[in-house]
């Protein structure tokens, strides 16, 4: 068997978000992962908000996405690590993904991948300011506050994690302009280099592909899934990365 040698990067497929052709950006989700060569591939990661909802009872988790998991599934246990990161839309995630052997990263993870250093996350709250969005963000992590949460009826606590998801930026087309040096995340960048050695910045969250230079490094964020498909490969075996 040949050396496994590719890594596979996506993020914001926000499965379940009933924009545009819901049904179909499922479909081309499943159809992308069992497109991934199992034998040449080391990796896949979930950067966040691959569901646009997603919250999980200590007994039950949502309905649907039966073919997702299957298709994640079939890959692990073809022998390819898959890692997910928690984004904004599905932050509830407490161990089913766990259970079915994905595992779990905290951004900003530094991991060496071939002879690259590459810091991954979804790239929500990283940076200076943002002050409500950060506050937000912690109560949305609180413990205690997602004990309170999950005392909620499933009927009521998904028309509210639902209705939020209508109200989000994605859900009214609209389109984020990235806005380079003065950005909170290409901040974060410049000042995390100062104590760590990374060569690829690798994020989603901003829905707007991107691919600009930080000192020596290289800040890549990748594009949603909502009008095609998105993913980042490398390829250890050369130092490629191939944005599709």
């Amino acid at each position: 068997m040949a050396e496994r040698h590719l890594t596979y990067f996506v993020s914001d497929v926000h499965l379940g978000l009933q924009v545009k052709d819901a049904s179909k950006r499922e479909k081309r989700f499943i159809s992308f992962l069992k497109s991934i060569p199992v034998d040449e591939t080391e990796s896949l990661y979930l950067l966040g908000d691959i569901w646009d909802f997603w919250y999980e009872y200590k007994e039950v988790v949502p309905k649907g996405f039966v073919r997702v998991f299957a298709a994640l599934n079939d890959l692990m246990d073809s022998g390819v690590k898959v890692y997910f990161f928690q984004g904004n839309h599905d932050i509830w995630s407490y161990s089913y993904f766990e259970e079915l052997g994905m595992i779990r990263c905290t951004q900003p993870h530094l991991v060496r991948i071939g002879d690259k250093n590459f810091c991954l996350g979804h790239g929500d709250g990283l940076g200076p300011g943002m002050i409500g969005y950060k506050i937000m963000r912690w109560a949305f992590h609180n413990k205690v506050l997602q004990r309170m949460f999950s005392s909620l009826h499933p009927r009521w606590a998904f028309t509210i994690g639902t209705g939020w998801s209508k109200r989000s930026r994605l859900a009214k087309n609209e389109e984020y302009i990235f806005k380079g040096k003065e950005e909170p995340l290409y901040r974060f960048c410049e000042e995390y280099m100062k104590k760590n050695s990374v060569d690829i910045f690798l994020f989603g969250h901003y829905h707007c592909l991107t691919d600009v230079p930080v000192g020596n490094a290289r800040l890549l964020i990748m594009k949603d899934w909502m009008d095609r498909d998105s993913w980042i490969i490398f390829d250890s075996e050369d130092g490629s990365i191939k944005i599709h």
